[in-house]
């Protein structure tokens, strides 16, 4: 039997391998968004991996002999009050760290994305009550806003990505709405609207691509704003209910024994940094190669 090849299809891919190509050239050119995606990857792949790569149960495994021990071939991170192993825990706590943070920041720009588009489209009485909404949640400092509806909801997992999503998702809204205002009033938009395009049509096909650059970048800017806010949350006891780990609660817990025992806090306070200082980099450099002006 022989084999027919379609050359539409093959030449659809090769296309799609060379953009892929072309694109990774242009951003490796970037050095500081090349080394914080490689950080920003080591760090999601170690998450993911955590439950194979910890020697000990972060929760379950408890020496009292073995307490405020310091980092040994044994425990590499050394051990907290309770004798439990500090690497296992910093490991499950980038798990759960991520998570939460990969979670409540896209449900907020999921939220974002629908409030700004309606608003922005729209126009009139639908954007004054969106836009005043809005503005009331941006009224109050973020972690404070968080803070309260923490206290409100109560401490548990769910809840911190619920109180976070409402955080962020009216600057989400803020952000889309403003691309919405300008992409709306351009001429093939309304060349379309003349055609007969309907509004559905226009808003996912047309108008939510020019959103999606500046998305994001913003995306990777709360990614990190959310890890920060996440382990401020579970420090104050607001956050991650014990004995779960996370960063901020290991932070917690160590707080009291920074003189003895400073690796308790040392080594998830140095996994928050690295990973925001990824999340940062890789910001930038994605700014800069999205942004047509840097170009």
């Amino acid at each position: 039997m022989e084999i027919v090849h379609n050359p539409v299809k093959t030449t659809k891919t090769s296309r799609f391998r060379d953009h892929i190509r072309t694109t990774w050239r242009a951003f490796s050119r970037r050095r500081t968004a090349v080394l914080g995606l490689a950080i920003v990857s080591v760090v999601v792949l170690i998450a993911a991996l955590a439950p194979l790569l910890t020697p000990f149960d972060p929760v379950e495994d408890v020496d009292y002999g073995n307490r405020i021990a310091s980092p040994s071939s044994t425990n590499l991170f050394g051990t907290d009050e309770f004798g439990r192993d500090i690497f296992s825990r910093v490991l499950m706590g980038a798990q759960v760290s991520i998570a939460i943070s990969a979670a409540s920041v896209t449900i907020s720009a999921a939220i974002g994305i629908i409030v700004g588009l309606v608003s922005g489209y729209y126009g009139k009485v639908i954007d004054n009550v969106l836009m005043r909404l809005v503005d009331g949640l941006m009224s109050f400092p973020p972690i404070l806003f968080a803070i309260a509806l923490m206290a409100a909801l109560g401490n548990n997992t769910g809840n911190i990505i619920v109180a976070l999503a409402v955080v962020y998702a009216p600057l989400f809204a803020r952000l889309v709405r403003g691309t919405v205002l300008s992409v709306k009033k351009r001429e093939y938009v309304d060349a379309i609207r003349v055609m007969g395009g309907s509004h559905i049509r226009i808003l996912l096909k047309h108008i939510l691509p020019n959103c999606l650059s500046p998305l994001l970048i913003q995306m990777t800017t709360y990614f990190a704003y959310a890890i920060l806010a996440e382990a401020s949350l579970s420090f104050i006891g607001l956050g991650v209910p014990q004995p779960e780990p996370s960063w901020g609660n290991i932070l917690y817990d160590g707080r009291q024994y920074m003189l003895e025992a400073p690796w308790i806090t040392i080594f998830p306070g140095m996994a928050i940094a690295i990973t925001v200082l990824g999340l940062n980099l890789f910001g930038d450099g994605l700014r800069d190669y999205l942004d047509p002006r840097m170009k």
